[in-house]
């Protein structure tokens, strides 16, 4: 049982560990935004702090996924997929990017304490279009495993050998 379970957590795949990985940018990117509206709102200091590190701890996620993404494709640009997966990539592309963009402009923002509202104003539309890049990439990742099946592993008993199944 041990010697099992050692086996399958070495042999975790990209897309393995793409699918692990990209739930955290998501989550982080998500509640950070929500935090920088709450700040926006009510002028509330932790609130600003908590969206600041939920960006970059977002953003490290984000190219964490990125990256367990690219590796995850590959191989897979052929064939029935193969527009799905660059749609999904390209969407991805642009969610990376423009959460760096962001990510660099909230550290300018909190390095040279810069809080005119016209900067507030724009980080916030800018987060607003990271949440939309990470929104659009997770719809089509989503479609890519629920609707073509990429990622999938059918594992059907062996019913010609009864005693495999146990």
């Amino acid at each position: 049982m041990a010697s099992h379970l050692c086996e399958n957590i070495f042999m975790i795949s990209s897309t393995h560990l793409h699918a692990m990985a990209i739930h955290f940018p998501i989550a982080l990117l998500i509640v950070g935004f929500l935090s920088e509206l709450v700040a926006f709102l009510y002028n509330k200091t932790f609130f600003r702090q908590s969206a600041f590190y939920l960006l970059l701890v977002g953003t490290v996620g984000t190219i964490v996924s990125y990256l367990s993404g690219n590796a995850a494709g590959d191989g897979m640009e052929e064939g029935i997929l193969g527009a799905a997966i660059e749609l999904h990539e390209q969407a991805a592309t642009i969610a990376l990017w423009l959460t760096i963009i962001t990510a660099i402009f909230y550290l300018a923002i909190y390095f040279f304490k810069y809080q005119q509202i016209w900067t507030r104003l724009l980080a916030i539309f800018l987060f607003a279009g990271v949440i939309a890049a990470i929104v659009r990439t997770g719809y089509l990742g989503g479609q890519l495993v629920y609707k073509h099946g990429a990622g999938v592993e059918l594992v059907l008993p062996d019913f010609s050998n009864p005693a495999a199944n146990d």
